[in-house]
């Protein structure tokens, strides 16, 4: 399997307890298709990482992009994280090439339709980015769901996408109970949120990503609202804290194993 060696050089925060970090492939062209995924080890583990010196992260950045390979992350308390955030820029990283078909279908007649819970926004964002700059003519939705507005990484930047894109359209909403200004929805996505916006819930190609409990929930809701397996695609990461009520939505959840991290 190819290997890449590539030098952490910038780091931010972009949310409540979520960060972004940037490396730079050291002039060695890195090809990728917009919402794939690839392991990232320490190239020389430290004290604080060798016990979990690699990961599996999307790639949130677009092919497009001139600028360094970006991930982002839920700051869970992990070593990997931990060694992460207080690694001096310049620290040299080991990373796969990248994988996955969590990709954009080529039929543009058919729509996408996007259900991201979290961090499970990353590898929507470099798909959204990459349609953006290709002028990809697919109609496009993107349901985008947070606990509270402060938890909402990207979400600036894809309110500003839909200036670029006419065919694009972003609909937030937030699960938790702080009562804020807030434009547009609020609670779990599920079939009456989805058929607001949405002519027929069958036809779409959907694409969901985010904590496991919230991708399985969400594809029980679509397989019970008659869409078939065939028209799904999912990323899961992980379980964290912000699916803690699947009873509110069309079905129960059964969580299953990751290897993505948030």
């Amino acid at each position: 399997m190819a290997e890449y060696q590539m030098a952490l050089v910038d780091r931010q925060k972009i949310a409540r307890d979520t960060m972004a970090f940037w490396f730079d492939t050291e002039g060695v062209r890195y090809d990728f298709r917009a919402g794939q995924h690839a392991d990232f080890a320490f190239t020389h583990p430290s004290a604080e990482s060798e016990s979990d010196p690699s990961r599996t992260f999307s790639l949130a950045s677009s092919p497009r992009d001139k600028q360094p390979v970006m991930i982002a992350m839920r700051m869970r308390k992990t070593a990997f994280k931990a060694a992460l955030k207080n690694a001096p820029i310049g620290t040299q990283f080991t990373v796969s090439r990248p994988r996955g078909s969590f990709t954009l279908h080529k039929d543009i007649t058919r729509t996408a339709v996007f259900i991201a819970g979290g961090i499970g926004i990353a590898p929507i964002r470099s798909i959204l980015q990459q349609a953006t700059i290709d002028r990809l003519p697919h109609r496009s939705y993107l349901f985008y769901s947070n606990r509270e507005v402060d938890d909402a990484a990207f979400l600036e930047e894809l309110e500003g996408l839909t200036t670029q894109n006419p065919n694009l359209t972003v609909i937030p909403t937030l699960t938790g109970n702080r009562t804020v200004a807030w434009p547009y929805e609020k609670g779990h996505i599920n079939r009456d949120m989805l058929k607001r916006y949405l002519l027929w819930l069958n036809g779409p190609i959907y694409y969901i990503a985010g904590p496991s409990g919230m991708v399985t929930a969400t594809t029980d809701m679509l397989n019970s609202s008659g869409v078939s397996d065939d028209d799904i695609r999912t990323e899961e990461f992980g379980d964290y804290k912000l699916f803690e009520d699947p009873s509110r939505s069309d079905s129960s959840t059964a969580a299953k194993p990751s290897n993505l991290v948030i």
